[in-house]
């Protein structure tokens, strides 16, 4: 196992475009998604497997992966090269304009290849919504933003390309989506359930070639409060085609729908970017994103609460994470906790001082 170091660090992050040395590295946003990382090279050097959250036989269900099928090559490589906010050169063609970053592409240092674009959530457990639960029934929250789905869509077209003629037949076999007006609400929601169905479809044809899409660690505390639990860290991964079925389900759950949600919207953003991409070989989701906002802001695409999400992540992995609290030390080396700048809430600061008790 790697040895603990006297500059900071993160466990197996050797190689990076993040020099973990410089307090800079230790801020909220970087700090998010370079510890997943870390913690993933950390399971695997302990011989433990993530979570898998994939789609089988069209249901979406939980199995084990390896954290080298993540990174699509071993953790322990000399040639791995962890970049985090870096564009995903495999999807570049397939997009008007630049691809926004994905949270990290994990590249073959020696060849300069990029091997997979991950997208990172870090998510606490319980949130608001079933902190008040029994502890098997904890849940995260989960919030998705705009490029996530624009990944997403990626990852779903690349399976077509050059066989784009067989994804126009597939989305729109009558031509339902030739004509329509898809700023219009009205016209939207009566298409709904063909979305659904088609994209169904869809994911139904590629279960065989569906990838790690999105990198989802857990921490764990005690109930509401700041507190960490013994066995407080996990990871869970959701396929590219878990997550899809997850969104279609999401969708549907309001079954009288008079206004767009923004389940229904990421659904029309993914049915509308691919369709583009049938006719056009490319998708512009810029115009896209931009365009068909159905009157709700685009910062991001949408939240599920943990209410919502435990149903899909039930298991053991979340009723009792494997790695313990006092193996975080195994992982954020050097100190280099030390360095961490945690945003100063005057709410979190009453609910730790003691000598306010009573207020």
């Amino acid at each position: 196992m790697q040895e603990n170091t006297q500059q900071p660090s993160l466990f197996g992050l050797i190689y990076s475009n993040r020099d973990f040395t410089k307090l800079e590295t230790w801020g909220k946003n970087s700090f998010n998604s370079s510890f997943p990382a870390a913690l993933a090279c950390y399971m695997n050097e302990i011989d433990l497997c993530p979570a898998y959250i994939c789609l089988q036989n069209m249901n979406i269900n939980i199995e084990e992966i390896n954290v080298e099928k993540i990174f699509n090559i071993d953790p322990k490589s000399p040639d791995i090269y962890f970049s985090f906010e870096t564009v995903y050169s495999h999807y570049e063609m397939l997009v008007i304009n630049s691809l926004p970053r994905v949270d990290l592409v994990i590249i073959d240092k020696k060849t300069g290849k990029h091997l997979t674009g991950l997208e990172i959530k870090l998510t606490a457990l319980p949130d608001e919504t079933t902190c008040l639960e029994e502890p098997d029934n904890y849940g995260c929250e989960l919030v998705v933003r705009p490029d996530t789905i624009v990944y997403l869509a990626c990852s779903i077209a690349k399976y077509y390309d050059f066989k784009q003629s067989i994804l126009e037949s597939i989305l729109s076999p009558n031509n339902e989506l030739n004509n329509i007006n898809w700023a219009e609400q009205k016209e939207i929601i009566a298409l709904l359930p063909h979305m659904c169905d088609t994209l169904s479809v869809i994911l139904d044809d590629n279960e065989n070639n569906q990838i790690p899409f999105i990198l989802q660690p857990i921490w764990k505390t005690k109930g509401k409060s700041s507190k960490l639990s013994e066995d407080c860290l996990d990871i869970f991964t959701w396929s590219n085609l878990a997550f899809t079925k997850f969104i279609i389900n999401f969708s549907k759950d309001d079954t009288q729908i008079t206004k767009i949600t923004r389940a229904n919207r990421t659904l029309v953003w993914i049915i509308k970017m691919l369709y583009e991409f049938s006719i056009n070989q490319k998708f512009d989701y810029r115009g896209i994103i931009d365009t068909l906002s159905y009157n709700t802001k685009n910062d991001k695409a949408f939240s599920a609460a943990g209410k919502i999400t435990q149903s899909y992540m039930r298991s053991r992995y979340l009723i009792e994470p494997r790695i313990h609290k006092e193996e975080i030390k195994n992982i954020i080396l050097g100190d280099g906790q030390k360095l961490l700048s945690p945003e100063r809430r005057f709410d979190a600061i009453i609910v730790n001082s003691d000598e306010i008790s009573g207020v």
